[in-house]
């Protein structure tokens, strides 16, 4: 009996360690830095806090763990908020949000300098930066984890350096076949 009650337990501990995969979110300016000695594509999540899709993209697409073990491999994974006061640092610029008001923080605040820049006009957006920190492609709207795997892959691999035309895109959309479900 305590044979079985111990391999339960590490059974339970062992399917937890699977499930527990989570994201390891910074701010640009840190994945900014990380990029200068160790080259990585950065993903953004331009969110808001009163965001209802934002909040499930952040649980049940980000929260997957095959999502979320390809992000931290392939990514240096960000969260910014687009209404929030902080401060980045982008190409010799800094950005900020002057309209901020600390009375509206759980509530629609002005938008941020830097989501001005990044030209997100939705919530959720994902931005996909390159390894230089250069804009790669802005993709808008919620996203379950089978749908985002295309994007992932296709930023995360490179692809999107070797696939120039429409149709080229459109056939890798066409046979793409998602792992994460």
């Amino acid at each position: 009996m305590k044979y079985r009650i111990s391999l339960t337990f590490l059974l339970m501990i062992w399917a937890q360690g699977l499930w527990a995969q989570e994201i390891q979110w910074m701010t640009l300016n840190e994945a900014l830095i990380a990029q200068k000695t160790a080259p990585k594509k950065i993903l953004i999540d331009v969110y808001t806090v009163w965001c209802g899709p934002c909040k499930l993209l952040d649980r049940n697409t980000f929260g997957h763990p095959g999502v979320a073990a390809f992000i931290n491999q392939h990514f240096y994974p960000v969260k910014f908020n687009a209404e929030g006061d902080s401060e980045v640092n982008y190409r010799s610029k800094k950005y900020r949000n002057p309209g901020y008001d600390p009375a509206k923080a759980k509530r629609r605040n002005s938008v941020h300098e830097f989501s001005r820049y990044l030209g997100v006009r939705a919530y959720p957006t994902v931005v996909f930066l390159d390894e230089s920190g250069g804009l790669i492609k802005s993709i808008r709207g919620y996203r379950t984890p089978p749908q985002i795997e295309l994007f992932l892959r296709f930023f995360g691999t490179d692809l999107w350096r070797e696939i120039r035309t429409q149709e080229a895109y459109d056939q890798y959309v066409a046979n793409f076949k998602p792992s994460f479900q």
